[in-house]
């Protein structure tokens, strides 16, 4: 991938991971350019099928475009960057981040935005100003 179109991924998304919102700049790992639609999929090295991830978002979100929403049991297609709203999905309750519908519960599960360290980390930079929780 050429450096241009990873520098236009990174622009757009205000180089925070655009699953779970951690800024890039806070990260102890380097962030991913996801393939919202896998590669093994049929997805495409373009712009409008990337998303910036930090690495644990990118990890556990794989190749998969759907999982269970956690309220109904459904099978549901994921949170998709490129074409929804992150603030339609999305909630941040302090250090926590709330799935406002089916596709944002079922994109918190499966990416594991919630597990016990990432709200540590989260808290923690809160108290300190600085992470500032926006969507």
């Amino acid at each position: 991938m050429d450096k241009a179109t990873q520098q236009a991924v990174r622009d757009r998304a205000g180089r925070r991971c655009e699953y779970c919102y951690f800024p890039e700049s806070l990260a102890e790992l380097p962030f991913h350019l996801d393939h919202v639609i896998a590669q093994q999929h049929g997805g495409a090295s373009t712009l409008d099928n990337l998303a910036l991830a930090c690495c644990y978002c990118n990890r556990y979100k794989g190749p998969n475009v759907a999982s269970i929403d956690p309220h109904t049991g459904e099978v549901v297609a994921l949170f998709n960057p490129r074409r929804h709203i992150w603030r339609e999905h999305f909630v941040w309750q302090r250090a926590r981040l709330s799935g406002l519908t089916d596709a944002g519960r079922a994109t918190v599960q499966l990416l594991q935005i919630n597990r016990n360290d990432a709200v540590a980390v989260r808290q923690l930079l809160m108290e300190a100003g600085i992470f500032a929780v926006i969507g």
